[in-house]
């Protein structure tokens, strides 16, 4: 069988399948980074409770309002590594108490 003699790959089917995979993995992934972030906040806000504050006392301490503390622990505002020091020490906790 010569090149021109073989079927046409089927572009649609291919990319199809190549694509479903794709984002069953990308959905995979986001679910495992999902539920390890669940669990930092989980920490963050057991962290809170063994510092004996509350959301009201950590704003004032950090400089924010309340909100921004409970839009912390309801995973609705993400905590970059500085916040995260900040917190840390507020807490009286090393950073590996929150990642581990």
């Amino acid at each position: 069988m010569g090149i021109a003699s073989q079927p046409p790959i089927n572009i649609i089917n291919y990319y199809g399948i190549f694509h479903n995979s794709l984002y069953h993995n990308i959905v995979a992934m986001a679910d495992k980074h999902r539920a390890k972030y669940q669990r930092f906040i989980k920490k963050l806000r057991q962290a809170r409770f063994e510092a004996e504050l509350t959301q009201v006392d950590v704003g004032i301490k950090l400089k924010q309002p309340q909100a921004y503390i409970s839009k912390i622990e309801r995973g609705e505002r993400r905590v970059d590594i500085v916040e995260l020091h900040e917190f840390a020490k507020l807490y009286k906790k090393p950073l590996e108490y929150f990642v581990k």
